[in-house]
């Protein structure tokens, strides 16, 4: 688990290269989970990014990250950024993995995204709720067991309009008979 201290480091650098490249992005993952829901865990940082302004700048991009100490792979990122699959970098400096999605999971979520003050004074955009939980619905159907938790906890934090969203999104992506299975399966004893 990666300090709170680590966590603004890597980001603070890594936005400030994203800012510089006007390239559109938002936290997402585990620690949206801790935002929305129940903190848990988490041993690296979700972020999604635009993909066409991150293709058109990624040299200069790659090269920056790597000044300021991130491990960079080129290849895998120029072959990521065509196939718009996930990349990882890694903050040397801080020891914390970043895992990089160059593409919207649910479409338009980085125009949605929401300011949220993770540090003092220090705001940074974040998946919105509704998209946080399509999002962890479509890792489920994926496979992953861990998100079937993340979307109880942010379903029973949202309010009334924000779970109607939810149910509308859910049934837009084919979802809606998962997201009630899971709403109704009984909690695991933890």
């Amino acid at each position: 688990m990666f300090t709170l201290d680590a966590f603004q480091k890597t980001l603070d650098k890594l936005i400030a290269v994203l800012s510089k490249y006007q390239v559109r992005f938002h936290l997402t993952g585990g620690i949206t989970s801790s935002i929305y829901g129940i903190p848990r865990m988490t041993q690296d940082v979700d972020l999604v990014i635009d993909n066409e302004a991150t293709t058109r700048h990624m040299a200069e991009i790659c090269s920056e990250l790597e000044v300021l100490g991130y491990l960079v792979n080129r290849e895998s990122i120029s072959k990521s950024l065509e196939n718009k699959s996930m990349f990882q970098l890694y903050d040397t400096h801080e020891s914390l993995k970043l895992d990089v999605y160059p593409r919207e999971l649910i479409a338009g979520e980085l125009s949605r995204s929401v300011e949220v003050e993770l540090f003092p004074g220090m705001a940074y955009p974040v998946v919105s709720l509704e998209d946080a939980a399509i999002s962890k619905l479509v890792w489920v159907n994926l496979g992953s067991h861990k998100s079937r938790s993340d979307i109880k906890s942010i379903f029973r934090s949202a309010n009334e309009q924000q779970q109607v969203r939810i149910r509308e999104l859910a049934e837009e992506a084919g979802l809606a008979s998962l997201l009630d299975e899971i709403l109704t399966t009984p909690d695991e004893i933890r």
